[in-house]
């Protein structure tokens, strides 16, 4: 492992994108959005990222500088084409949308089309959630996910994501995969020369697999709960929930016909979609935030059944890997992803990140 300043880590994320021909904001924007994955202990969805959206600059799938249009609306509903700008750009001016008409009418839902991969999606709900709203954020991804009875993919990882603001500092913050975990955690694995949990994956045949490389090859993902056994049409049908609200609503592509992601950047435009979600408290009982606190609060306090794994709230683990990294000052990345960057860095003619312990 080696640590890298966050500072310097930000600003070799967006020296790469400038370097390809994004234009200052939008790549400040992009290298935002994966600083905050690193920060907050989700590195599969951080820097771990960045060869992918350079590379799909270079093809010309990802426009960057192209913007981000509304095709309908009316007073709580809107329909955006992102133009296959970069998912950060078309990400912000649709939450931003939905959380004006929240406030203007009570709940603000925005779908989009022809975007690209728009990482983390809490960091949009938690946007909504800092505003005092409820925000939720959907994306539709690359075809991952093996319905039960399947051996082949036909569903993206598909995450969902809900935030609120509860009093006296407390969030919920929710953020996962329809998947048993993103395929960013197996990208992971294989890195590090690990091998997966049982249920993660399956290999070419459908039978699962702990073979990370294998896994990785094959993209073929359990849904959440794994096998029908133990309950994976729960997860099939999450994703299939996130593909009505994103690809199918927006009419960008969905399931089977979204093009898969490798580092190439080949395939054309991804064309994905995206739904954000703001919904005003305010509008229902007084004292949501109150009551989410004392929630959350109370989940914590539960006797747990490990001593030494306390029960968490959503959210705490985040916030707890966030306070790490702001005390310290920096993030961490395995060799791998510090040999990557620095291929890239010569690539684009980019100064190489600073190392400040290996």
């Amino acid at each position: 492992m080696g640590k890298v300043a966050t500072t310097e880590a930000l600003r070799f994320m967006t020296d790469c994108l400038k370097a390809v021909g994004t234009a200052a904001t939008a790549a400040q924007q992009q290298a935002d959005l994966l600083i905050e994955a690193d920060r907050m202990g989700h590195p599969s969805h951080g820097l771990n990222r960045l060869e992918f959206y350079v590379n799909d600059i270079l093809s010309g799938a990802c426009k960057p500088n192209n913007q981000p249009k509304i095709l309908k609306e009316n007073a709580s509903t809107a329909w955006v084409d992102a133009n296959h700008v970069l998912g950060a750009t078309v990400s912000h001016f649709a939450m931003d949308l939905a959380i004006k008409k929240s406030k203007q009418t009570g709940v603000g839902w925005v779908t989009v089309k022809g975007s690209n991969h728009n990482g983390m999606a809490g960091y949009w709900s938690k946007k909504a959630a800092d505003k005092g709203l409820i925000g939720m954020a959907f994306t539709n991804t690359s075809p991952l996910l093996a319905p039960t009875r399947s051996k082949k993919s036909a569903l993206g990882t598909n995450p969902l994501s809900v935030a609120a603001q509860g009093s006296d500092n407390e969030i919920f913050y929710l953020d996962m995969a329809t998947t048993a975990v993103a395929v960013g955690k197996i990208e992971m694995k294989m890195r590090n020369g690990e091998s997966l949990p049982k249920g993660w994956a399956q290999d070419p045949e459908g039978r699962e697999t702990q073979d990370a490389e294998l896994a990785y090859e094959t993209k073929c993902l359990m849904p959440l709960g794994g096998g029908e056994e133990t309950s994976g049409y729960k997860g099939y049908g999450l994703a299939a929930m996130v593909e009505l609200f994103c690809g199918i609503s927006s009419g960008s592509n969905y399931g089977h016909k979204i093009r898969s992601w490798s580092h190439s950047g080949e395939g054309g435009p991804a064309n994905l979609g995206h739904c954000f979600v703001a919904i005003d408290p305010e509008n229902f009982a007084p004292g949501f935030g109150d009551r989410l606190t004392e929630c959350i609060r109370h989940w914590r306090q539960l006797e747990p059944s490990n001593e030494n794994l306390p029960v968490l709230a959503p959210g705490d683990k985040e916030k707890k890997a966030a306070q790490i990294t702001d005390e310290n000052g920096t993030v961490s990345y395995v060799k791998q992803q510090l040999d990557s960057s620095a291929a890239l860095a010569k690539k684009l003619s980019v100064k190489p990140m600073k190392i400040v312990n290996y």
